[in-house]
């Protein structure tokens, strides 16, 4: 996790070095910026409180202003956007005394991160969030913490107020599940509100949380060559013509011959995904049924790139087998899923 750290007084600039100690011995990247009289042993000038705030917003995972809460309202509230979105905010006062979540509590972890300042300086963490206060199932933080896409937020809000209403809520996957539900939560696969789990969309519920798991390999064979937008097409071919989605991929998987396939790579940073890149010895051992070329054998070592590469990026089965476009090889895996609680 990344942090910024901001404070304005001679305590607030102890107590923010405190912290900033606290989360690198925890293995977080933490700064702490503070007006230039107070800008030494590892602290920041800080020029403009604006400036410091707009880019601190746009790439930190949490920002800690220890100071009052106005200062911090007033600072992050040009730049909020979604609570799906926008990094935890948490207000610390220079005394140590309390850390109180303002931004992103569930989704961006501000509760958590609340809890943690805490219990590192012995302060009181003041969690204000209604699902928190009354010890209700939050879907939303729970969905962050297993990876998962909360598609529709507005349908995590009808969760989060219908279990505060006392109204169960149904629970629907289509991958197996170990655990107790938790309180309020009914395994249902039709009702007022729920929750489904599955990689396709599908109203079950006459208000569905759609909950889209990350667990998809894309297998990518292409000529050399191919530019970036021929791949982008044919993966976007690929996945709706089976209802599936591109924020589901996890990563993309080919042979090692590709490793400085300009195209490749440059679809691949477009859209944020790692290429993990197999020899053909290793491609050969992938287990499963798989659509043999010739062509490709002889060219490359193994009769099959895309569907054997889906397979070991993954470590789980194939979904959806070669598909052949002008140039570009495309197959789907998925990897194991087990919803635990």
């Amino acid at each position: 996790m990344r942090i910024e750290c901001i404070a304005f007084t001679a305590n607030g600039v102890r107590l923010a070095q405190r912290l900033a100690e606290f989360f690198r011995d925890g293995g977080d990247v933490c700064t702490v910026s503070a007006p230039e009289k107070y800008a030494e042993n590892g602290v920041a000038a800080l020029g403009s409180l604006a400036d410091w705030t707009a880019r601190s917003f746009g790439q930190a995972d949490a920002l800690i202003f220890v100071s009052a809460c106005g200062i911090a309202v007033r600072s992050v509230a040009p730049h909020l956007r979604s609570k799906f979105t926008d990094p935890a905010v948490v207000a610390v006062d220079d005394c140590g005394r309390f850390a109180i979540p303002l931004v992103s509590g569930h989704v961006g972890g501000a509760n958590a991160l609340a809890r943690r300042i805490a219990a590192a300086i012995g302060a009181q963490a003041a969690v204000t969030t209604a699902t928190d206060g009354n010890d209700v199932f939050a879907v939303d933080t729970w969905a962050a913490d297993q990876g998962f896409l909360v598609v529709r937020p507005n349908a995590a809000k009808a969760v989060s107020a219908a279990l505060l209403n006392g109204e169960p809520v149904g629970f629907h996957s289509d991958f197996p599940v170990e655990g107790t539900l938790p309180k309020g939560i009914v395994p249902a696969k039709e009702g007022k509100v729920g929750i489904r789990i599955s990689l396709t969309y599908e109203e079950t519920f006459q208000t569905t949380c759609w909950l889209l798991p990350r667990i998809l390999t894309l297998g990518i064979g292409c000529k050399r060559g191919t530019e970036p937008i021929k791949i982008q097409k044919a993966v976007d071919s690929t996945l709706q013509g089976k209802y599936l989605y591109m924020e589901s991929v996890q990563n993309v998987a080919s042979i090692d011959k590709k490793c400085d396939e300009i195209g490749l790579l440059e679809f691949c940073k477009a859209n944020c995904l790692v290429c993990n890149f197999f020899s053909a010895e290793q491609l050969t051992r992938a287990k499963g049924r798989f659509t043999g070329s010739a062509f490709v054998q002889n060219t490359v070592g193994v009769d099959n790139v895309c569907e054997r590469a889906a397979v070991l990026g993954s470590g789980g089965a194939l979904l959806v087998g070669k598909q052949v476009f002008s140039g570009v090889t495309v197959a789907v895996a998925a990897a194991p899923l087990v919803i635990r609680f």
